[in-house]
């Protein structure tokens, strides 16, 4: 049996929350995807008009009934789960009346513009500049490895505004409109053949000072609640990123053609699955402190460590588990055998995990620092902890 932390201790049928759930479905057939935006359920945990102040039990209950009538609520990663949480902890009130409804309901797709060709984990020593001339500030730089910039509408942006004071300052967030006049979107295709990263090129690109999240120069602290919640939303669901198939997949699969006879791979499997587990219970904990109202902490990066390996581990096995047959990408689209598509192209993807949204090095620094207590790393060009500079 494979565990589910998420509905092993849920309440019953009978449960109030869940009726009510139930009855606003019913009353809901065809729910469209502003309906669902508006109802507070696609976010509940976010506060209302947006969502419903959802503690980490009804929040529970909402993701299991809306899996049991199979509704599948509207996808919007990076807004939803990395640009809303930002804009409703430092926006204005203009901004979240503006911008969080049209999110929720997937009306406009978002992207981040953080990571830089020069500036990846070291991402307060951005190049990106913005120069204010009136009620607009002028932006001109570059931007790499921003998924899905071809398909947003609105992009999350920090750029240096004051070249003057520390790099760790000195950066303003903004809310950047991607059809402004002076974008270029480039393509960049990964070896697992997805087309979804992009080069992002700014040249004298015009962004209204209300587009400023928060204040002026304050913009790294705001990039770190992102990045925060970035550390989550790449540490769940699947083992790529939330994306994909997971480790209970590959068990039940392993299960469902009999076992493994080999002594030592059925170890890995059973070490494999021992590490699922673990990330889950992490993630019950994790999601319990946010639904809470806190900000995501140094368990953050503890459980992307973990979970971007054993991404890489899980893909490793599946690979060996195949044999030589790995070497072949399997015709069919969806995980029901470790030859489908998505377990090839898995294992390639897999190679990014303990790079992309912070790299291990740099999530074990900040480890070290907050939570086992061990000296800052000095940075040699400021002199302020590494862990307050890095990504």
């Amino acid at each position: 049996m494979v565990l589910d932390v998420s509905t092993s201790v849920l309440p019953g049928d009978d449960d109030p929350r869940r009726l009510s759930i139930r009855e606003w479905l019913a009353a809901h057939p065809e729910a469209t995807a502003r309906e669902l935006a508006e109802s507070g359920y696609v976010a509940p945990h976010w506060p209302e008009p947006y969502g419903l102040n959802a503690d980490p039990l009804l929040q529970l209950i909402v993701d299991d009934e809306f899996k049991r009538a199979g509704v599948a609520r509207p996808s919007n990663p990076i807004g939803i789960g990395w640009a809303g949480p930002t804009i409703l902890f430092a926006g204005s009130e203009a901004q979240k009346k503006r911008y969080l409804l049209p999110m929720l309901a997937a009306e406009e797709i978002w992207c981040q513009l953080f990571s830089e060709p020069q500036s990846g984990s070291d991402l307060a020593s951005l190049g990106t500049k913005a120069v204010r001339d009136g009620d607009e500030w002028v932006i001109n730089g570059q931007k790499i490895w921003t998924s899905g910039a071809h398909e947003s509408q609105f992009g999350i942006l920090i750029a240096r505004t004051d070249s003057s004071m520390p790099k760790h300052r000195g950066i303003t967030y903004f809310i950047c409109p991607m059809d402004s006049p002076g974008i270029d979107i480039r393509g960049i295709t990964s070896m697992a053949g997805a087309a979804s990263f992009n080069e992002v090129f700014f040249t004298d690109v015009r962004i209204p000072h209300e587009n400023v999240v928060g204040e002026v120069n304050d913009g790294w602290r705001l990039a770190k609640v992102t990045l925060g919640n970035e550390r989550v939303s790449l540490s769940s669901g699947g083992v790529l990123w939330g994306m994909g198939p997971s480790a209970a997949d590959l068990v039940s699969i392993v299960r469902r053609e009999g076992g493994v006879r080999d002594a030592t791979m059925r170890q890995r499997v059973a070490a494999l699955y021992t590490e699922h587990v673990i990330l889950e219970l992490i993630r019950a904990r994790t999601l319990t402190a946010r639904l809470r109202g806190e900000q995501p902490g140094p368990e953050a990066s503890i459980r992307k460590i973990i979970a971007d390996e054993h991404g890489q581990r899980t893909m490793m096995l599946a690979r060996d588990l195949i044999g030589a047959n790995a070497m072949l990408v399997g015709p069919q689209q969806e995980s029901s055998t470790l030859n489908a598509r998505s377990w090839y192209s898995g294992f390639l993807f897999s190679r990014a995990l303990t790079i992309g949204g912070g790299t291990g090095e740099v999530q074990r620094n900040i480890i070290g620092e907050k939570v086992l207590g061990l000296p800052a790393e000095p940075d040699s060009t400021v002199g302020v902890p590494f862990s307050s500079v890095v990504r």
